[in-house]
């Protein structure tokens, strides 16, 4: 006698995975977003801060931007400057940024090490500038052996578009500085930067 068959409840199913979103075309897409249901999954993966959604980046870009200007300004009296932004400001912005901590330069590295191009600032050094101040050689902090750190205490990658919205404020930041200290290389600013990480992102308001 054949044994009786078990619930369909109880069957042990293959995983489902969906398709990664450059690999749909519109029309399957929109078919997808049609039919689409959680209860049909066994797993669900969230991201890193436990969402679902795709993010509006220029809405979202701005958001996190003005929250930390207000912080900078407010509460650790930087310049009303860093309150105002324009669309065309946002050109600086470009992942893979180290912004040098000691010397408040930006600069993009070759697989190298090597120093492609760098900026003071949100203002682009000259190729003259750029040779005399890095020349062929790997940039101070460079490790290729060990592999770069995304954050130390020398200086800061910009890898991830929620850290973005700082670069251009802490080029911003590096400009007026520049500008208050007629040129002279003095930057004490990364404290209140994590600061306003700690006051932005603090725990509890992600209840």
């Amino acid at each position: 006698v054949p044994s009786p068959q078990r619930p369909a409840a109880s069957r042990p199913r293959a995983p489902r995975t969906l398709p990664a979103p450059e690999a749909l075309s519109s029309a399957s897409s929109a078919a997808m977003a049609q039919h689409f249901s959680l209860a049909a999954c066994d797993v669900v993966g969230f991201d890193l801060d436990h969402t679902l959604c795709r993010y509006n980046l220029p809405e979202s870009a701005l958001l996190i931007y003005n929250s930390f200007a207000q912080f900078l300004v407010k509460e650790k009296g930087y310049d009303k400057e860093l309150l105002t932004v324009t669309p065309e400001d946002w050109d600086f912005c470009c992942k893979g940024l180290a912004l040098d901590l000691e010397d408040g330069n930006f600069i993009k590295l070759a697989d190298n090490g090597t120093v492609l191009r760098a900026s003071h600032g949100t203002k682009m050094m000259a190729p003259e500038a750029l040779a005399e101040e890095y020349g062929r050689k790997e940039w101070k902090h460079f490790m290729s052996d060990a592999g770069m750190a995304c954050r130390s205490g020398k200086y800061y990658f910009y890898d991830n578009y929620f850290d973005l919205p700082g670069a251009l404020l802490c080029a911003r930041v590096v400009d007026s500085l520049t500008k208050q200290n007629n040129g002279q290389k003095t930057f004490d600013f990364w404290k209140d930067i994590v600061a306003g990480i700690q006051h932005n992102y603090k725990m509890s308001a992600f209840k």
